[in-house]
């Protein structure tokens, strides 16, 4: 089975590493892919928004099966777009990827379908929202952009004053564009976070372990939102507590698709928080978390292209993944700058020969003349399996202390 996997970073690479090992690949080809992931994949000089490239590389190709990986294409309906033209995709249809594409469609698909969530509030306007945020009497208050914004469109606002400014970012400065326009206000919910992701064809759902995203850019959870500093997996969560989120939250998830006729055969991640009243959805992404997929990925010991593929001919019921034992944790080392202004084009050293049992992720480097440099703000997601977290803790951070680039930036707590 020839497969074309969409997109170039982490979560992508981790994809790529896993996909490889299939008995069932033929060849494994990645638009636009990386130059590290060109060492698993044959990337093309296409763009992943040019959906006729796409599918006349499919067509050129021999391509059995398209995994989409970033939530860019399938808020732009790549999905909608193929199989209208007869290739299989794994990655939810347009309507599908508006539960990540929009926070307000999100939640307001959480409430029709009794999904537990937070309270929230849409604010349209930076007037109205003013106007809410004045009649608010409960901090922390949680503001988030409603459209896409890498991860980076959440505040959590202590005060008044806090509310107010996130405002006048997301809505009038428009510091993610568009995505700001509209903006909800949301409940601040205590507890334990994790992140359940679940593969589905839009009728069963193959839960996947639970993981832990450490989403703040400084240890102890400080300091600005970022896409992702890194993660644990597995996390400890209660009997109780996975059977509420496989019916009330899963479960919910698809008879909502069913009833309001949405096509979903891909991955749906629900964030969640452990609070006293039990789990609550923070919110959904329509893909695989980065770097989540990173931690999960050497954990599945299973071939994961058959499930992938039944996930998108819609006959995933009755399948099951053989998972590994042990745990797998994964450190982003980030550029200087990062989260709002990177600098890049670092050269990168200690890549190479790294023990059994790490994996080193490029989720934004370039290659040029056999050596890597820093493409982006999130550079690599180094990610070592151990027999448990505190095993995988210490071999993570064995080998990231080996690599070096200028301006590095990591977390030093991540599966504490």
């Amino acid at each position: 089975m020839n497969v074309l996997l969409i997109g170039s970073g982490g979560r992508e690479h981790a994809l790529a590493w896993k996909l490889k090992q299939s008995p069932l690949l033929g060849k494994l080809h990645c638009i636009p892919g990386s130059a590290a992931i060109s060492a698993l994949a044959a990337c093309p000089p296409v763009k992943q928004e040019d959906h006729d490239g796409i599918y006349g590389y499919c067509l050129a190709q021999n391509i059995t099966l398209v995994v989409i990986g970033p939530e860019a294409p399938l808020a732009a309906g790549l999905t909608d777009f193929l199989t209208g033209k007869g290739i299989k995709v794994f990655g939810p249809s347009q309507k599908g990827a508006m539960l990540e594409a929009s926070k307000q469609f999100a939640k307001e698909f959480m409430e029709r379908n009794n999904i537990p969530t937070a309270e929230f509030s849409v604010l349209f306007s930076a007037a109205f929202a003013r106007e809410k945020i004045a009649a608010n009497k409960k901090y922390p208050v949680v503001i988030k952009a409603d459209g896409l914004a890498a991860g980076k469109g959440v505040r959590i606002c202590a005060s008044e004053a806090e509310a107010l400014a996130a405002v006048e970012d997301f809505m009038q400065k428009r510091v993610f564009g568009s995505a700001g326009s509209i903006v909800v206000m949301e409940e601040f919910l205590t507890g334990r976070e994790a992140s359940v992701m679940a593969l589905t064809d839009g009728e069963s759902a193959l839960l996947l372990p639970a993981a832990r995203d450490h989403k703040r850019l400084l240890d102890g959870d400080k300091g600005p939102n970022t896409g992702g500093m890194g993660a644990v997996c597995p996390v400890e969560i209660s009997e109780e507590d996975m059977e509420i989120v496989r019916t009330e939250v899963i479960g919910r998830f698809l008879a909502g698709l069913k009833k309001e006729r949405i096509t979903f055969r891909g991955v749906i991640y629900a964030g969640l928080m452990f609070t006293p009243e039990g789990p609550r959805t923070l919110e959904f992404n329509v893909r695989f978390g980065d770097p989540e997929t990173q931690a999960v990925m050497p954990l599945i010991k299973s071939d994961l292209l058959p499930a992938l593929a039944a996930c998108a001919e819609g006959r995933l019921e009755g399948r099951e993944l053989e998972l590994a034992h042990g745990a797998c944790v994964t450190v982003v080392a980030a550029s200087a700058g990062y989260p709002e202004a990177p600098e890049t084009g670092k050269a990168i050293t200690g890549l190479y020969d790294q023990p059994s049992g790490v994996q080193v992720f490029h989720s934004g480097t370039a290659g040029r003349d056999g050596a890597y440099f820093s493409a982006g703000g999130r550079v690599l997601s180094v990610t070592a399996r151990g027999k448990d977290a505190q095993d995988a803790r210490r071999k993570a951070y064995a080998a990231l202390s080996g690599i070096k680039f200028e301006g590095m930036q990591y977390r030093r707590d991540i599966g504490l």
